[in-house]
């Protein structure tokens, strides 16, 4: 999509479309200039209440654009960044259900301080204009998928356009990571995210990719990964995506995400509907391939590495089995109690082996990890277990400017107890359902020693049950947007 800048409403050029937004309860629009003749009746009918996201269309003659669309802001006090986002994506939303290829878009006058308001504006129009219809065929024909191509912003000038550039950017890596979490678990294999990464680290000299194949992995004695890749048909590998941002600094963010392109749940066999959205088991991996490849777009100061463990979790002959023993990275043996909890696995050795190899300040794992955390806190946020109170500050920071929202979780010590084993160090998993997310976090937190760490368990947002707002497809990218955020500050801390 292409942008053009414009300071005034009444030089605009032609296009398909005007959005105007509108405040809850405004009854005449002065600020709408010309305009305003042509909006009254509607306005003062009280047909359109201008609640948030609410849209109105109205036909006219003898303007730039056949149709305006009214759009509804909500509340003037309860404007937020995020409600600005909601808002435009129902705008752009209704463009392309309309089939509109080009369209302005009119930037509110609000109380808000100037960048996140342009962030809320800007971020609810680009993320929105979203598809994914590569798997469609005949079905194109009838409806085809029209995105906007081009936007005028009217009420942004020069001054703005370096964050627009940043947004564009951090918006494209979120595509990357909805592009991969959407794909068929046929075609996004653990190889082709190798290759995804090659193509990554090509095509900048300051990307550095390491990759660990089956082989690499068997010397390394990484028993967790290989255990949990027993049933499949296509190897593991050990992704690692390297940015050196700011070389003279000694601060090294360890971003881990997981990667399984397809869960079964192995013998330990997941109903059907239970694996139906298994494709999006790598979400955890598209979001720090998609953050390293950010973070050197924008030339960020900072040091970072994404580390991926990727596999399947499938069943054959030779698939890892309940009551089994297998030994991990660091030395220690889990006995497995389901080979549904292979998330926690393969992470626990990824992690193991940052720690001792890769000299990180810091450690942050991304997973799809439980439906424990469904349960408690909905499609909607993000689990946060961390025991450095820095660590969680920042995460948490971050996740209130871009509201790919997170709350912190406890990591009740006690429950350390139901992770031992008559036969092993550690079982991966426990009977029941009460506080399993806490208890996966306590598990990975066996495998990252005394460094810094925190675990995102991401089951909710990474995938949702229905397109929504901003997130056009089920695949939201979550993670890109949080992650860049969290190193922005870092790196001008």
């Amino acid at each position: 999509m292409k942008f053009r800048l414009s300071a005034d409403l009444e030089k605009r050029e032609k296009a398909d479309l005007l959005v105007l937004p509108v405040w809850e309860g405004l009854k005449e629009a002065a600020e709408f200039g010309s305009l305003k003749k042509k909006l009254a009746l509607l306005l003062e009918s009280g047909d359109f209440k201008g609640k948030q996201g609410e849209t109105a269309a109205v036909y006219w003659e003898g303007e730039k654009e056949p149709r305006a669309l009214l759009l509804g802001l909500g509340k003037t006090g309860l404007l937020t960044a995020e409600s600005l986002r909601r808002s435009f994506a129902a705008a752009v939303g209704w463009a392309q259900r309309k089939k509109i290829k080009r369209a302005h878009f009119l930037f509110p006058k609000t109380k808000l301080e100037r960048e996140a308001a342009v962030r809320g504006f800007f971020e609810g129009i680009f993320l929105s204009n979203y598809a994914f219809s590569e798997l469609k065929s005949a079905s194109l024909k009838d409806d085809p998928v029209v995105l906007l191509e081009w936007a005028g912003l009217i009420g942004l000038g020069k001054q703005d356009e370096p964050l627009l550039e940043t947004l564009q950017i951090i918006g494209e890596g979120v595509f990357f990571a909805r592009d991969l979490v959407n794909g068929n678990a046929d075609d996004v294999t653990p190889k082709m995210l190798v290759d995804t990464a090659k193509k990554l680290a090509a095509a900048s000299k300051k990307l550095k990719v390491t990759l660990f194949d089956k082989k690499r992995l068997e010397e390394e004695k990484m028993g967790l990964i290989l255990a949990v890749n027993r049933g499949s048909d296509h190897d593991p590998y050990l992704i690692q995506l390297a940015y050196q941002g700011n070389p003279g600094s000694k601060d090294h963010v360890v971003l881990v995400g997981k990667g399984i392109t397809y869960d079964t749940g192995g013998l330990s066999l997941k109903p059907t509907d239970g694996m139906l959205t298994m494709k999006c088991d790598m979400s955890g991996a598209a979001a720090v391939l998609g953050a390293v490849q950010v973070a050197e777009a924008l030339g960020l100061k900072i040091n970072v590495t994404a580390v991926a463990p990727v596999t399947e979790n499938c069943i054959d002959g030779r698939a890892f089995k309940p009551g089994d023993v297998y030994r991990a990275y660091n030395g220690k043996t889990v006995e497995i109690k389901n080979t549904d909890g292979e998330g926690r696995l393969i992470l626990a050795d990824a992690m193991s082996y940052a720690v001792q190899h890769l000299k990180p300040t810091c450690i942050v794992d991304i997973a799809t990890l439980t439906g424990s955390i469904v349960v408690a806190l909905g499609e909607e946020m993000s689990g946060l277990f961390s025991e450095d109170e820095s660590l969680a500050k920042q995460l948490l920071k971050a996740a209130q400017e871009t509201s790919e929202t997170l709350w912190r979780m406890p990591l009740n010590a006690d429950y350390r107890e139901s992770l031992k084993s008559d036969i092993a160090d550690l079982v991966n998993t426990t009977p029941g359902r009460d506080g399993g997310a806490i208890k996966a976090a306590l598990f990975l937190k066996e495998f990252v020693q005394e460094t810094p760490w925190a675990h995102i368990d991401a089951a909710g947002p990474c995938f949702l049950t229905k397109p929504k707002d901003y997130n056009p497809t089920k695949a939201t990218g979550y993670g890109v947007r949080l992650f860049v955020e969290f190193l922005q500050q870092r790196a001008s801390s």
